[in-house]
């Protein structure tokens, strides 16, 4: 495959790192096109030591550097950020967004005219190369600036392309989705304990086994209420089970949890966009 040219990020945390780590393992990169922006001098050194990148305090020159530029800084630190990429962007520069919630509106409002963006939600298993990202283009993004951000991410990961209006309700299902999963994982553990597990055998039986569902479910492609049935025979400990989580309403709590943690995430892209606006509106010469 071509090579995307010289990837920058603007932040050097976790999610760098993990986009960073899988680039590399799935050769989609090489070390020597990959640059990361941190003021934080020990996190420098750390991604420059351990994956032969170059690391810089100024994000200036990662931005001049890049034909790909990941921001991969907290939502917040977005106003203070955009300016610094504004005046180095190059016309050719992709500029791919991982900051929750901010939408692509914003984001082109406060680059220059025509700066090609795109607005992605991935989630913390991209750590281990699981991960579900789903990216959204802006006006200016073309066909071949998609391939490259779902290339991308595909290195730790499925990808979904989808309009905006979505990335909400996909922040509210994979994006707190692990934590959920964390919940379930944690309450079999605890039940296995219960029963007379220890601990640690509780737990590792737990996680193994929502991993095995998991992908048993992707691998088959079958409905999970289909799977469902072939686990619960007539009269037996399955089925028991379920009895109880249904009279627990587990599947309502969670449809609510999807529900709740979606508006949040509205709510917050909205907080965001209007103080990215307000710090436009303060900005000398404006």
């Amino acid at each position: 495959m071509d090579s995307l040219g010289t990837i920058g990020f603007i932040g050097g945390g976790t999610m760098t790192e993990a986009i960073v780590r899988g680039l590399l393992e799935a050769n989609v990169a090489a070390p020597g096109e990959l640059c990361v922006g941190d003021p934080r001098a020990e996190r420098r050194a750390h991604l420059a030591r351990t994956y032969g990148l170059r690391a810089e305090a100024n994000n200036a020159d990662v931005v001049e550097a890049s034909d790909v530029l990941v921001l991969a800084v907290k939502p917040q630190a977005l106003d203070r950020v955009l300016p610094e990429v504004a005046a180095g962007l190059g016309p050719g520069t992709l500029v791919v967004s991982i900051a929750a919630g901010v939408p692509l509106q914003a984001l082109e409002a406060a680059l220059p005219s025509g700066a090609r963006v795109v607005r992605t939600m991935p989630n913390t298993p991209a750590q281990v190369r699981a991960g579900a990202t789903a990216l959204s283009p802006g006006r200016h993004a073309t066909a071949d600036d998609i391939a490259r951000a779902r290339r991308l991410f595909e290195s730790v990961g499925i990808v979904e392309v989808l309009e905006e209006a979505l990335l909400d309700a996909v922040t509210g299902l994979s994006g707190s989705g692990p934590a959920f999963l964390f919940v379930v994982i944690e309450a079999l553990a605890d039940g296995g304990v219960k029963v007379g597990l220890h601990r640690s055998t509780a737990q590792r039986l737990a996680a193994q086994t929502v991993l095995g569902a998991a992908q048993l479910l992707i691998e088959t492609g079958e409905h999970p209420g289909r799977l469902k049935d072939m686990v619960a025979s007539p009269g037996g400990t399955t089925i028991a089970g379920l009895h109880t989580l249904e009279s627990g309403g587990l599947r309502r709590t969670l449809m609510d949890a999807v529900e709740d943690a979606t508006r949040r995430s509205s709510e917050i892209g909205a907080e965001l966009a209007t103080r990215l606006a307000g710090a436009r509106d303060d900005a000398p010469g404006s």
